[in-house]
């Protein structure tokens, strides 16, 4: 079973991820994978440079998220110039960490998408799971983890699809509002619904 995990910028996306990564999923996450393709000497890094000037580079040669960030959030033909450039190249690592992680045969994979809706990945998955809290809440976290002012706050999330779309498409949703002990007690009842449907139990009653 491949399970996408997606939701809202500053949802707390990355708390669900890891105790799902806790209970021994194995998380292709693509956040993560891209930054790897716009590392130091990886093409992606050259064609980004390529189109928006060494401005975009750190003294050391690494990508300035920052700078890239004003850039394409308050610019839609820069964002999609930007995504142009990047999603075939995070999409095809993802695959390739997907089939890598299949291999460990799991009880399912998760793939962590935060765009998964807007670039219509909703169907190479068998299951979505939207993480949630309400746009009021998604700013003040923003604001307060990345030390945005208002306008860049609201600029990043307007770039995504609203939070309560999101909510209404899902196949199951974590309301991520609440106590970590409270996030924790639906990822537990929503990892044994998804490993029942899985078989996984009746394999191992059966071992």
């Amino acid at each position: 079973m491949i399970v996408g995990l997606t939701g809202g910028i500053a949802c707390g996306k990355t708390t669900v991820s890891n105790l799902f990564r806790d209970k021994g999923c194995p998380i292709v996450d693509a956040d993560q994978v891209a930054r790897e393709v716009v590392e130091p000497g990886e093409i992606g890094l050259s064609r980004v440079v390529d189109r928006f000037g060494v401005g975009v580079l750190n003294v050391d040669g690494t990508l300035n998220r920052r700078k890239l960030g004003q850039i394409v959030f308050s610019d839609e033909a820069a964002r999609a110039d930007l995504n142009n450039i990047l999603h075939p190249l995070i999409h095809k690592r993802m695959q390739e960490k997907k089939e890598e992680a299949l291999k460990l045969n799991p009880p399912f994979v998760i793939l962590d998408i935060p765009l998964l809706y807007e670039n219509q990945h909703e169907n190479t998955v068998d299951i979505v799971i939207v993480v949630y809290v309400p746009a009021s809440v998604q700013l003040e976290r923003l604001m307060l983890r990345d030390g945005f002012s208002i306008g860049e706050a609201r600029n990043r999330i307007a770039s995504q699809m609203d939070i309560e779309e999101k909510r209404r498409r899902a196949d199951l949703t974590i309301d991520n509002t609440g106590t970590f002990e409270h996030t924790e007690q639906q990822v537990e009842r929503i990892y044994s619904h998804l490993s029942k449907e899985n078989g996984l139990h009746g394999n191992q009653d059966k071992s």
